[in-house]
This record gives structure tokens, sequence and C-alpha cells, in this order.
């Protein structure tokens, strides 16, 4: 006599499943696949997740408003018993737009290093440069270094960077729109740097002198402009920001 279904499923032996397989193994396969899908998988995604999130704070942070200019990259070679090993050394200028801006160089054995060295040396050595309603020099100033000398002079707006070379990128990473430059004796990006630098930080604002003198920017302001009247210099020394 044929059992009955409720009979045949109590006759099955308590390792055995439904379709006749060990519970155990089908259990573990379930579970396996379960942990698998459930913690493997948000494991790896959350993980995934925190990476994006992580490099795009980053990129975040390194784009902060901070502007950075490649000016020149130098290829150097040295000869060794194998054949030659090769260098690259990059300079970087950077700035944030305002009245800061640095510079740095940086050395390896490859161009994105190099850069990347550059740049974080250029941010640790940013200085901050006096400029007129936040578009120009406020006075002509020169400055040197080795062979290189240059010439800035405050201008007129609308007149835009009158410069060449790497002096251009130091202006534009400042936030310089207008400014006349010259440059002679060297044409060594190097030199160039450190001699726009040199004149930059001789800069002053009229009021870091009235301070230093213990006098109102006024004062100074109607001395340089002798036919002006008190209202027009009253509200010229109250536009002074630096």
């Amino acid at each position: 006599m044929a059992d009955t279904p409720s009979e045949a499923a109590d006759n099955q032996s308590p390792a055995q499943g439904a379709e006749g397989q060990p519970r155990t193994q089908q259990g573990e396969r379930q579970g396996r696949g379960g942990r698998d899908n459930r913690g493997g998988g948000d494991r790896g995604g959350r993980g995934r997740g925190r990476g994006r999130d992580d490099r795009r704070g980053k990129r975040e942070e390194e784009d902060d408003g901070i502007i950075e200019k490649l000016v020149h990259i130098n290829r150097v070679s040295k000869t060794v018993k194998g054949g030659k090993r090769f260098g690259f050394a990059a300079l970087v200028v950077v700035g944030d737009g305002q009245g800061r801006v640095g510079f740095g160089k940086g050395k390896a054995r490859e161009v994105p290093e190099a850069i990347s060295k550059a740049s974080a040396e250029a941010r640790k050595s940013m200085v901050r440069v006096a400029l007129k309603e936040g578009r120009t020099l406020h006075h002509d100033g020169k400055g040197r270094f080795g062979a290189g000398k240059v010439t800035v002079r405050t201008a007129p707006p609308g007149t835009g960077i009158i410069a060449g070379g790497p002096m251009r990128a130091v202006f534009e990473s400042l936030g310089v729109s207008d400014v006349v430059t010259k440059s002679v004796g060297t044409s060594n990006p190097y030199n160039m740097i450190r001699a726009t630098f040199a004149a930059l930080q001789n800069q002053s604002s009229p009021k870091s002198v009235a301070q230093r003198r213990g006098k109102k920017v006024a004062d100074l302001l109607s001395r340089g402009n002798p036919g002006a009247s008190e209202a027009e210099v009253e509200a010229e020394a109250a536009a002074v920001v630096e």
C-alpha cells in the first residue's frame, strides 16, 4: 500500500529537506548566499561609496578657489650603468585670486608627481599682496633676483595684464587685472618668478603706511592729491581696503 503524502513527509529523515537534499547543506548554501548578498554586497557597496566620497571631498579641498598654473617643466637625465635615468622638475604658481599668491618647485621621476610636489610647496609659501581696488597695484615697484630684473607699474581700468611668460601666471593667480610689467636680464623662469615676488613683497598700501607713521589715511591721500576736496579725500580713504 502506497504511503500518503503526509506519511511520506513524516517518513523522511530529519537530515533531508523537502527536495530530498540534506538540510544542513541546503541551509549552508542559503546562509552563504544570504550573507554574501546582504553582508558582502552591502559592505562592498558602502566601501566603494566611502571611497568615492573621500576622493570627491579631496578634490573639493584641492579646488577650493585656488588657482593653479604650471609655469615650466624641465626634464633632466642622469647617465647610469644601464643607460639614462630621466627625472622631471616642475615650477607651479598658485593663488586665490584675491591677493594671495605663492610658488613652488618639485622634482620626481614622473610629471604628475613633480607637479603635485610643486603645488604643495606653493600652497605652503603663499604670501599676501596689497591690491588697489582689488584689481591693480598701489604703486610702481622693482624687483631683482640674480640676473633677473623686473619692473611692475600700476595701471588704470581696462589696461589688462601686460606681462609675458611666468609673470603673467603670477598676476593671474594673484587676481590682478590691470598691470604693466617689464622684464630684462634673463628669461630663466625661476629667476623671473623670484624677481616678481621681490617686487610684490615691496608693495605697501596707504593703510599700512598710515599705521606705521601714526597718521590717518586721508592725510596721506590729501598730500598725494592736493587739488582734491576734503570730501573727495575722505571718500577715497574710506574706499581703501588694505
